[in-house]
């Protein structure tokens, strides 16, 4: 449930004009959601065919131009590039005086806080770091999801206001993340969220090497069930042959995947690993058990049956 009060119009700051470099993903859902606050999206840079129409679905009313024009236009501009090429982004549009004093610099990297922007902030810019903590589509489904979506906030003191007040607009939550552990959050989220797709396009593929028509139906309620129990419980809701410490059956596990999946054998054996840790420091897993299963993940076959019975 969405806890954060949300804003009076009256007690909202003056309407900006937005603008977009990098029509993604994420960039146009934002400035969509900022309009429906009454903020006013004027331009955006977009490079690729893809970006192109994903601007003209969510703005169809908004010029595409270049990045130094949408500065240009823009009071509130959201830079929404691949993270890795945040910093040149930054460093050239201060370098060829697109940033003018006043200027509100917003982007949505995860691993960085606000000194990315250090060469605008030079420049006269108010920089903020907004990081929405949720998966994007680049379609119009993206502005509903907003609602009650967390960011991860980075801004200096003076503008902590107007960073939660945009974040509120957007219907989000803010969550401040300071500036030295912002890629410890990002990775925390990539752990989860990123590897988490992976793990279940793995599992429908092995389900239908297996014969199961409708491997999505057979796991929604599944995966839908292991996520609940372990946002409210962790490692409690820890389950299966690794952590009861069926070390045959994780044997066999493995054959099978070096037989049929063998792209699939390093990610289970990690994974196998970081839960059998897991389970054996919280108790779920006995040291009798752990020994042999651990003989299993280090060279795929099973070690002497351990005595210790260790309940489903």
């Amino acid at each position: 449930m969405n806890t954060t009060p949300q804003l009076d119009p009256k007690d909202r700051p003056a309407r900006l004009t937005v603008g977009v470099v990098g029509a993604g993903r994420v960039g146009p859902a934002l400035a969509a959601s900022l309009q429906l606050a009454g903020h006013r999206p004027v331009a955006a840079a977009a490079v690729s065919d893809a970006s192109r129409r994903r601007a003209a679905a969510l703005l169809p009313d908004v010029e595409l131009v270049t990045p130094a024009e949408v500065l240009r236009r823009a009071e509130l501009v959201l830079l929404t590039v691949p993270d890795d090429a945040l910093p040149g982004l930054v460093t050239g549009l201060a370098e060829t005086g697109a940033v003018r004093p006043g200027h509100l610099l917003v982007h949505t990297s995860g691993r960085y806080g606000t000194k990315v922007l250090d060469p605008a902030l030079r420049a006269g810019a108010l920089p903020l770091a907004l990081h929405p903590a949720m998966t994007f589509t680049g379609t119009p489904v993206d502005v509903q999801r907003l609602a009650g979506c967390a960011f991860g906030v980075t801004a200096p003191q003076q503008l902590r206001l107007a960073a939660e007040a945009l974040v509120i607009e957007m219907g989000g939550e803010p969550e401040w993340i300071a500036e030295e552990k912002r890629p410890l959050y990002h990775a925390a989220l990539a752990l989860g969220a990123n590897h988490l797709v992976t793990l279940v396009a793995q599992s429908m593929d092995l389900l239908r090497a297996a014969g199961v028509e409708a491997p999505d139906r057979m796991l929604g309620p599944l995966l839908g069930a292991a996520l609940d129990n372990a946002l409210r419980s962790g490692d409690a809701a820890l389950t299966g042959p690794v952590a009861r410490g069926d070390a045959g059956t994780v044997a066999a596990h493995i054959e099978e995947l070096r037989a049929h999946a063998p792209g699939a054998v390093a990610g289970y054996l990690a994974m196998a690993r970081a839960t059998a840790d897991r389970a054996l420091a919280h108790g779920l897993l006995k040291p009798g058990l752990a020994e042999d299963l651990l003989g299993v993940l280090a060279d795929g076959t099973p070690g002497t049956p351990g005595t210790e019975g260790n309940d489903r």
